[in-house]
């Protein structure tokens, strides 16, 4: 158990300093224009952020279907099939940005037409969004890169990578928004220069680090590249996750529009919750993205040993032990300095007390959330496509009925209602699956 806790921290430790700086972000973003601005600009913002959610989060199976994949060839012993699966991911992912940018005027006018929001908070989502949309190439190749490093059991090529990206588009939104004429507006042209910039670092690193494994080595490899035997199970791995992205768009979008018809206030309220919510997320998500690399490299390794199955249930007792010790702190720091919390991100009175409704929930958010996240990281290592589909599928049902049983009688309460039931339906789920899988 010694190795594994030892390898599991080789591997989370890099993730989790990464992933600091992630909600660092939106922290500075939201407080930068929590700051210069008022209600109505942390709601433009926060609009703004859910159109990009709506788009990228429909192709989280680069990252994710990329992760498990290689992560189970490089268990294989099969580098060649581990330069494949990045070439066809970057390949999909400059095809869905060129797609992206073709559709981005319909799809904005679209979602602003049916998302009800006060006209000023339109009007800054709107320029927020054109803004940002041209990093769409850079963004969605991150995401296959940040997949392929961690299932080659690296987290700490994705650390660089994140830590610089998001260093950057801090610096550059502050800069930008306080600085320059741009105002508010600087935080999307903040993102926009950061991502590029984290991109060319993955590719330094691809070509220096990996050095063996940059594209169309030899030309036989090239020939075969997109065979239908080779891509089958990729595009079937591929189709269940982006229905489980689908999904989370019905949570995730579903809690910012359902905020919206409670007006500004509430919106910018729950914009600055979700973010606190997702803090701890991505301490926990460290450990997830461990599970991604071990668990798959020991599924990767099953025709090689009788062993596996013993050291992927070691492996993911000692995720869960971490991971909900995590949850434990979380939780007694939320209890502790809820408010502080909040006053970090905004300092409008209203917005402030709004929020102390609400603040039960963040402090019971930790431990609940801790068996959802993990179980995620734990199935996206064995490549469990349906298990992880059909989660997210009941996760989906339980978030609208929660608020919609509730709404009547809680008001914006049932936002919180709904959001922990999806929570509990997919670690309910994927608990009762696991005996199954392994």
């Amino acid at each position: 158990m010694k190795a594994v806790n030892k390898d599991i921290l080789r591997l989370a430790i890099p993730s989790i300093l990464a992933n600091i700086t992630i909600p660092l972000v939106g922290i500075v973003d939201t407080a930068i224009v929590g700051h210069l601005s008022d209600a109505a600009a942390i709601g433009g913002i926060a609009i703004g952020t859910m159109l990009f959610d709506l788009l990228y989060w429909n192709f989280g199976f680069l990252r994710v279907g990329t992760s498990g994949l290689t992560a189970q060839s490089y268990g294989a012993g099969r580098p060649d099939e581990c330069r494949k699966i990045l070439t066809r991911s970057v390949f999909v992912a400059l095809c869905a940005a060129l797609c992206i940018w073709a559709i981005q005027w319909f799809f904005v006018t679209a979602v602003l037409a049916v998302v009800p929001c006060s006209a000023e908070v339109a009007s800054i989502a709107r320029q927020y969004f054109h803004v940002r949309i041209w990093a769409a190439p850079a963004t969605l190749c991150l995401f296959t890169f940040k997949g392929w490093f961690i299932g080659m059991q690296d987290t700490r090529s994705p650390m660089a990578v994140d830590i610089l990206v998001n260093v950057v588009n801090m610096a550059a939104s502050y800069g930008l928004a306080v600085y320059t004429p741009l105002g508010v507006v600087g935080v999307a042209w903040g993102t926009l220069i950061a991502q590029y910039t984290g991109l060319f670092l993955a590719l330094a690193i691809l070509f220096i680090r990996y050095s063996d494994m940059t594209f169309f080595r030899h030309r036989e490899e090239l020939r075969t590249m997109f065979q239908w035997a080779d891509m089958k199970w990729m595009m079937v791995l591929n189709s269940n996750l982006f229905i489980r992205s689908l999904c989370f768009m019905v949570v995730y979008v579903g809690y910012t529009s359902l905020a919206s018809l409670y007006g500004d206030t509430e919106l910018a309220v729950s914009s600055i919750l979700m973010k606190l919510f997702m803090f701890f997320s991505f301490f926990v998500d460290g450990f997830a993205y461990a599970g991604e690399a071990l668990v798959g490299k020991e599924f990767g390794r099953r025709e090689e040993t009788d062993a596996w199955r013993t050291s992927v249930n070691k492996i993911v007792r000692a995720l869960f032990c971490w991971a909900l010790g995590v949850g434990l702190v979380f939780t007694v720091i939320y209890a502790l300095s809820g408010k502080g919390s909040i006053e970090l991100l905004t300092s409008d009175p209203e917005v402030i007390t709004s929020s102390m409704k609400y603040i039960g929930w963040l402090i019971a958010m930790p431990v609940i959330s801790t068996l959802a996240f993990m179980w995620d990281g734990v199935f996206i290592g064995a490549t469990a496509g349906v298990q992880i589909r059909n989660s997210m599928i009941w996760a989906a049902i339980g978030f609208v009925a929660g608020y919609a049983a509730t709404y009547r009688l809680a008001g914006p309460q049932a936002l919180y209602i709904g959001y922990f039931a999806h929570l509990i339906a997919r670690a309910v789920y994927l608990s009762l699956e696991w005996k199954k899988q392994i």
